[in-house]
């Protein structure tokens, strides 16, 4: 592996309570890599959230149908509730995204727990946004700077399906206003900020104009060189930070095969854009 921004551990139990030293460990490594994989884990729910509480307080997922009867802040991916498509499953994240977008404060981090894996596929991909804001043009740095986009439940032009909501459903979710690039909260460090699912064109900016530039934007936080790509394993927990990183999911393997993952997501705060000059 030679992603920079992930970090491996494999020397501690989530079933043992290793009090606040740990979770001050862990909360550093997060904000100095992006991703964290913890190894090897075996965790009801309970054990699950108190876990992913060292990272700070979890906060509820969007869509509720996808959480635990008795514990909603535990959601879960369940290729069980995936559509087929030509015999082939649809998986709703399967284009990079950041979690939650259009949430005034959207989640700092979310976590994954492999409780089953089919035999091959099904990773799940990473690209680092703050390396590829840093690897910008100098004029394309200054052409986004103070560029805003209003991220939705699903945009117009989304390249992905996204959950379907009724008309009721689709009034509890929010929509918000975001930076294209955003000053991380937590490091400073300017990131790319893009969510091609629920981005509504640009503010200010001709139609064609915007998707053109998102596109573009895109295209270069998605290449290869930003990307880590993690093959899941049983007891795998991954954690990452939803202003550092993008990520995707993948459908790449047999649907007969089950996949099932528990999801828990860590309240952040409303983003600051970032700006290129004082």
């Amino acid at each position: 592996m030679n992603a920079p921004f992930v970090a491996v551990v494999s020397d501690i139990d989530f079933r043992t309570d290793h009090g606040s030293a740990l979770g001050q460990r862990l909360n550093d490594l997060l904000s100095a890599c992006g991703v964290v994989v913890v190894k090897n884990q075996s965790l009801t729910p309970p054990l699950f959230m108190r876990a992913i509480e060292h990272f700070g307080e979890l906060m509820p997922q969007q869509i509720k149908k996808f959480t635990l009867p008795d514990y909603p802040l535990v959601g879960f991916n369940s290729s069980n509730d995936l559509p087929r498509k030509d015999g082939k499953l649809q998986v709703r994240g399967e284009n990079y995204h950041t979690d939650h977008s259009n949430e005034l404060t959207p989640p700092r981090a979310t976590a994954l727990h492999a409780v089953q894996v089919p035999a091959t596929g099904g990773d799940t991909q990473f690209v680092d946004v703050r390396a590829a804001y840093d690897d910008l043009p100098d004029d394309v740095k200054g052409k986004i700077d103070g560029l805003f986009s209003l991220h939705v439940h699903q945009s117009s032009k989304s390249p992905r399906s996204l959950a379907k909501l009724t008309a009721e459903q689709l009034a509890l979710i929010p929509q918000t206003r975001q930076p294209l690039a955003i000053k991380h909260p937590t490091s400073g460090r300017p990131a790319l900020y893009l969510n091609t699912g629920r981005m509504e064109g640009i503010e200010g900016m001709p139609e064609q104009q915007a998707y053109a530039l998102i596109e573009y934007l895109y295209n270069h936080a998605t290449n290869p060189r930003y990307e880590y790509r993690h093959r899941w394993q049983i007891g795998d927990v991954v954690i990452w930070d939803n202003q550092a990183v993008m990520h995707q999911a993948n459908a790449d393997y047999d649907p007969a095969e089950y996949r099932y993952l528990l999801r828990l997501m860590i309240k952040g705060v409303a983003l600051t854009p970032h700006r290129t000059t004082a």
